[in-house]
């Protein structure tokens, strides 16, 4: 049967088959969106002159009255499905994932992964520079076939109703995607939940995988920080720890309890909203980003309404007790000046025993470093992409 979402209905492909996907949102989907933002019910404004308690009213106020007024889904719509979108059903769930080709023929298969709150959005802006490098800077031995799935419970991809969808069986499904689509060698790359995926991914080792990039690797957990730890180590430990003591509820919400805050995000838009929002104030350099492209990543988890789904990954995760992942293939990580916390070279040293690539040393970029930053960010998977294919 096909999953029903609160906007439209998605294909289930058959068997190994791949079909296309086009994004059509029903026009009373749209249409009741915006009749519940104008029909909000808002809370009292903070009582401090910042953003402590989280999203300040007025912001939020104006961020709602620009998606009831002025924010146009059917724009990204369009340039989604100019770009080419597929669904196809492993292990039982309908997966979604972008696919562009490389107009080089020798172009590396590469497999984006991204984490929340963000979605297979965050790659749209690097998809040029790295298909198309000769146009973007680089040459053409700098090419890259991309696939950008959604991860399960996630955008277009379906929504698990079984338990067992965490991190090590998305890594299994992922490789069986790349194989699927024909790619027998592939980098992945991941951020956030995507660093931990692919981490996971490097971990199984799968034959094709020839490396993993990550921009943020699977160390807020289980940071592996020496006995005496060095000034570096003590520096990230400490952004760690404040990361979790100003803005950790979300966490410990999504990793114990998603099913009950998904009620509230499910049923408001100015909930939905400003759970993601504030995510995008504290995380991300808002002086790159448009309100559209915040406004794109809110509307497409209201619309497909995997608030609830998307969560449920941190309950997932929360059951494994945490660890030190290593791996032995090769491994490059970018540190983007603004991430969440910037990871010391030495930890990067002892968990990837082949670390070919290591840059602490990136211009801008924060947490949604392919969003906020793409010609950076595809520069950097160049560079280690170089050390893996010479």
């Amino acid at each position: 049967m096909p999953s029903s979402t609160i906007g439209f209905v998605l294909p289930s492909p058959q068997g190994d088959s791949v079909a296309p996907f086009n994004v059509q949102v029903a026009d009373n989907a749209l249409n009741d969106l915006t009749d519940r933002i104008l029909r909000t019910r808002w809370a009292d404004p903070e009582t401090v002159p910042d953003d402590s308690q989280g999203v300040p009213l007025d912001k939020l106020r104006q961020l709602l009255d620009y998606w009831a007024g002025g924010y146009d889904w059917r724009k990204l719509e369009a340039r989604l499905n100019e770009l080419g979108q597929f669904r196809t059903t492993i292990d039982g769930l309908g997966i979604h994932f972008m696919q562009v080709r490389s107009p080089h023929l020798n172009a590396t298969p590469l497999l984006l992964l991204h984490g929340w709150p963000g979605s297979f959005l965050e790659f749209v802006k690097a998809i040029g520079p790295l298909t198309d490098p000769t146009a973007h800077g680089g040459t053409a031995a700098d090419a890259f076939h991309v696939v950008i799935p959604s991860m399960p419970g996630y955008g277009f991809s379906d929504r698990p109703t079984s338990t067992g969808w965490d991190p090590d069986r998305i890594a299994r499904t992922y490789d069986v995607l790349m194989k699927r689509l024909g790619f027998d060698s592939y980098l992945a790359q991941g951020g956030d939940w995507g660093g931990v995926v692919a981490t996971r991914l490097g971990k199984l080792r799968p034959q094709g995988l020839h490396g993993v990039h990550l921009n943020f690797p699977e160390f807020l957990a289980a940071p592996p920080a020496g006995d005496e730890p060095t000034s570096e180590e003590q520096a990230a430990l400490a952004q760690g720890g404040l990361f979790f003591q100003q803005h950790g509820g979300y966490h410990v919400l999504q990793r114990t309890k998603p099913q009950t805050i998904g009620y509230a995000l499910t049923d408001s838009p100015a909930g939905q909203a400003a759970w993601i929002y504030e995510k995008f104030l504290a995380w991300a350099d808002l002086d790159v980003l448009s309100t559209d492209e915040i406004l794109d990543h809110i509307t497409l988890y209201w619309l497909t309404g995997t608030a609830t789904s998307s969560a449920r990954l941190y309950w997932e995760y929360a059951q494994q007790p945490p660890a030190l992942t290593e791996l032995d293939l090769p491994v490059g990580v970018s540190v983007f000046p603004k991430e969440l916390t910037r990871t010391p070279r030495i930890w990067a040293e002892r968990a990837y025993h082949d670390l070919r690539y290591f840059n602490d040393d990136i211009a801008a970029g924060g947490h949604h470093a392919a969003l906020e930053q793409p010609q950076l960010f595809t520069e950097e998977i160049r560079r280690f992409a170089r050390t893996v294919n010479r």
